[in-house]
């Protein structure tokens, strides 16, 4: 099982080709028919069917009832596309089996998992002595920051604070981190509004006592909507508060000089979530958490055991040193290997690329008959609806849509009213793509 046999060499051969077909043309279509596994995914039995024979149902059963994200018409959520380089370097992180939760184990491998998290945090406009570690997504990047932001909040008397303070766009995980923290959210503001100081300040008034932190959006998830940072960090600043920017969608943003002004006051956020699985083309999962200053975040998440002193005695800067999380991957590599292999300016343009579909596309909704555009986008989320519509014909045209393999674009609620949402993080999805989904809305 663990040799390496001549089955597994002809078979890895054909897993190379398939590989290749799928970055060559990944909008290779998907499956028609509605998303369920084949009856062949069945109980694991005690004597396997062989390598070959599994390959043959995971290639020509199994994947393709999955629609994938970097397919140019995923444009529900915040899907993600991947660089071709990002994905080689995801396969060899795989193949050499490399642990990567401390510096004695993973050597160079967490020092290039380093650099790429200091290029976040230059990016962010952090200062020399920040730092971040990769986990898997921004529920566990949130979860992070809000538990380092609670241990450093700890008061006097040995207690924690149990209030954490969001806007109404918040992601849903800051609601679910605080449930596993034993917090209780305060929402300030309606959902899918931006979070400004004004709104801020009567309710951190009115609390008791310092909150755990407040939770601002650079990039709502629903709309795209960036609260405004440079506002809320002076608050934030004045009251001691820990601010924590949850722009793990959005922080791809700080790319493009255009947008620059709107992620103003970023920078004084004591802890930041950017996800480069999101928008900045690396495969999945890999989040950010980045900390103006680490040591908090050190003394909350360091564990301690017999078994942990040789790699506690070491000066090293270790990732399991920073997060919720002790085993964990390497999920920084894919990104490094990427930028050293395209540049920081590649990334900014293809960024820059889906902000003008997005952009083109809400004009190309403006100009229909019978859509309507919702709200100009801020980053390169477009909320529009089809007039005349109800609930359910949206729901039935995503439904049809998603069994054809013409897109995966899904119904939200934004002001009450059901719409559609589309996110563009891919810079493949073309003019062409757009009046496809537009085209079929029409009909």
């Amino acid at each position: 099982m663990h040799a390496f046999s001549d089955d597994d060499r002809r078979v890895l051969g054909e897993v190379l080709d398939w590989v290749v077909d799928r970055l060559t043309d990944p909008a290779g279509t998907p499956s028609a028919g509605a998303p369920s596994l084949p009856p062949v995914v069945g109980p694991v039995v005690g004597s396997g069917v062989g390598v070959e024979a599994a390959w043959r149902m995971l290639r020509d059963q199994v994947l393709p009832t999955a629609f994938p994200a970097d397919h140019p018409r995923y444009l529900a959520f915040v899907g993600g596309a991947p660089t071709t380089a990002a994905v080689l370097a995801d396969a060899v992180l795989s193949a050499a089996s490399v642990y990567g939760g401390s510096e004695l184990e993973a050597g160079a491998v967490v020092r290039a998992e380093r650099a790429a998290a200091r290029w976040l945090c230059d990016l962010a406009g952090y200062p020399p002595e920040s730092h971040g570690v990769f986990v898997s997504g921004g529920s566990l990047a949130n979860l992070s920051a809000l538990v380092a932001a609670r241990h450093a909040g700890r008061r006097a008397d040995g207690s924690l604070p149990d209030v954490i303070v969001a806007g109404g766009a918040a992601h849903s995980s800051v609601a679910a981190a605080a449930g596993i923290m034993g917090c209780t959210v305060v929402t300030v503001g309606a959902p899918d509004t931006r979070l400004c100081a004004a709104d801020l300040k009567p309710v951190l008034d009115e609390l008791p006592a310092t909150p755990v932190a407040v939770v601002a959006t650079a990039g709502a998830t629903n709309t795209g909507v960036v609260d405004e940072l440079d506002e809320l960090a002076a608050t934030c600043a004045e009251r001691g508060t820990w601010l924590h920017v949850d722009a793990a969608y959005g922080g791809a943003g700080l790319l493009v000089p255009q947008l620059r002004p709107l992620f103003a006051g970023i920078e004084r956020a004591d802890s930041i979530t950017i996800d480069p699985h999101k928008w900045l083309f690396t495969p999945f999962d890999c989040a950010g958490v980045l900390y103006r200053d680490p040591a908090p975040a050190r003394a909350a998440h360091t564990q301690r055991a017999p078994y942990l002193e040789p790699v506690d005695e070491e000066a090293f800067d270790n990732p399991a040193d920073h997060a919720v999380h002790l085993t964990r991957r390497a999920r920084g590599l894919p990104l490094w290997f990427s930028l050293v292999a395209n540049g920081a300016d590649g990334y900014a343009a293809a960024v820059a690329a889906c902000l003008a579909a997005a952009r083109a596309a809400a004009r190309r909704i403006e100009a229909s008959p019978v859509l309507e555009l919702v709200a100009d986008p801020q980053l390169s989320v477009v909320l529009f609806r089809r007039r005349g519509w109800a609930p359910d014909d949206y729901r039935r045209w995503s439904s049809r849509a998603r069994s054809s393999g013409l897109a995966l674009v899904t119904p939200t609620t934004f002001a009450g009213r059901t719409v559609l949402r589309l996110c563009f993080v891919n810079p493949r999805t073309s003019a062409d793509d757009v009046e496809l989904v537009l085209a079929s809305l029409e009909a």
